[in-house]
């Protein structure tokens, strides 16, 4: 490849199957990124014309020209490194196409973040709603399967060994309530994401110097053009916008990492209990059917911390405005904008077409050969033995079951004092899931 053939190439999502084609690849994309810097600098105009800081004629001009059609991102591009960001040859191109009679009110009082940030904003703004849709179908799969799967016993695991029986439609009420805690937190931050309008320092000045009688008036104005939120303060060094939106971003990429996370451990060849709907193919073995979903949603929730940890490191910014906690916050947070957009649709697609296989998790509940009720059983013969030669018995047949390859309540029967017991029911695994019916309804009542 040329140097010329370089400066053409594009971002495709050639090493990121996980955003690749999603609808936050296009959200966020130069051409996105191209458009909201212009839908910035229009609307700047517009709203000087409603407080009669601009003629009509200025706002209409500005807005028919700032069409990303007529621009080269190429060029722009290039020529950003001469001021260290892309405002700069923007709106000298965008006072080209509008032309000498309104040329002068482009960009006019606002510095470059005031544009830069307030395109971010609607980048984001952007790509949240897209974000939020993919949410909603999958708390509704996840709905589905916990209602369908109410009562499906399957063994409950902790540091990887089977603790005591659960249910799966409560694991997935859980998953569930994981997408509803990234939903409320990301409808949250987005409802909040504000305008920057400052001015060189973030005192407004310029705009007095045009004219302004109010010049607190113009970020409402501006907010109202745009469909974001009027900031009490500029916010060129007071980074909290950016923080929200990397912890709601990250916190929802670990949500839907934790969903991954179990299918693809319940999913394992040995394990089968649940499997992506269409798996993937591999290169070599053509028997496999790998998980590609919960695979590219596990390397998403690994990146995510990282990322917002640089934005979370930029709240740390100098002065009124800061030389580089700034730009720094340019492609991480683009980045995980686009890692938690393509984690949500892979998300809905997975929980959409995941397939359960109740017959394998009755299955591994008798692998311990009904040690998985060792609880519930301590608590049983405890009245009816003692509590030490309770626990005597079991330790003694917990050994057994595995030396004679006999069942729990096989051995226990011939304990005299447990004759008029049903051991059958009582070691049934099935039958000691505690209240995870009751929890799932109740979590599947949160809209």
């Amino acid at each position: 490849m040329t140097s010329a053939d370089a400066g053409t190439d594009t971002d495709t999502g050639l090493l990121a199957p996980g955003w690749a084609g999603s609808p936050a690849a296009g959200a966020t994309g130069d051409r996105a990124y191209l458009r909201a810097l212009l839908d910035a600098e229009a609307a700047l105009t517009r709203a000087q014309a409603a407080l009669g800081l601009a003629p009509a004629g200025a706002a209409t001009a500005v807005t028919e020209a700032a069409d990303p059609d007529r621009f080269d991102l190429a060029s722009i591009a290039g020529r950003a490194r001469g001021g260290g960001n892309p405002v700069i040859p923007l709106v000298a191109d965008l006072t080209k196409a509008v032309g000498q009679e309104y040329g002068p009110y482009v960009h006019r009082g606002a510095t470059s973040q005031d544009i830069l940030d307030t395109a971010a904003m609607l980048v984001a703004a952007r790509t949240l709603d897209l974000v939020l849709t993919d949410l909603a179908r999958t708390e509704r799969a996840l709905a589905r399967l916990a209602a369908e799967h109410r009562d499906t016993p399957l063994p409950g695991r902790t540091l990887t060994q089977h603790a005591v029986p659960t249910t799966f439609g409560l694991k997935a009420a859980g998953w569930r309530s994981l997408v509803l805690d990234a939903r409320d937190r990301i409808t949250a931050v987005r409802g909040a994401l504000p305008v920057q309008l400052g001015g060189a320092a973030g005192t407004l000045a310029a705009f007095a110097a045009y004219g302004a009688q109010d010049p607190l008036a113009l970020p409402g104005a501006y907010a109202r053009e745009l469909g974001l939120a009027d900031p009490a303060l500029p916010w060129h060094t007071l980074r909290t916008p950016v923080a929200d939106l990397a912890g709601c971003l990250a916190t929802a990429a670990g949500a839907l990492g934790k969903l991954a996370a179990d299918v693809l451990v319940l999913g394992r060849t040995e394990t089968g209990e649940v499997a992506e709907g269409s798996g993937g193919g591999s290169s070599a073995m053509p028997h496999k059917a790998n998980p590609v979903r919960s695979t590219l949603i596990a390397a998403a929730a690994r990146r995510a911390p990282g990322l917002a940890a640089v934005l979370y490191g930029s709240l740390a910014a100098e002065d009124e405005r800061p030389a580089g906690a700034w730009h720094a916050e340019w492609e991480p947070l683009r980045d995980l904008l686009r890692l938690t957009g393509g984690a949500a649709r892979d998300a809905a697609d997975l929980t959409e077409g995941l397939r359960v296989d109740p017959a394998a998790m009755r299955a591994h509940l008798e692998l311990t050969h009904g040690l998985i009720v060792s609880e519930r059983l301590s608590a049983e013969l405890a009245p009816v033995l003692g509590r030490s030669r309770a626990k005597a018995l079991l330790t003694d047949v917990a050994k057994r079951t595995y030396t004679e390859g006999r069942s729990l309540d096989e051995l226990l029967a011939e304990v005299p004092e447990l004759q008029d017991i049903d051991l059958a029911a009582l070691t049934d695994p099935a039958r000691y899931t505690g209240s995870a019916a009751a929890l799932t309804d109740r979590a599947l009542e949160r809209r």
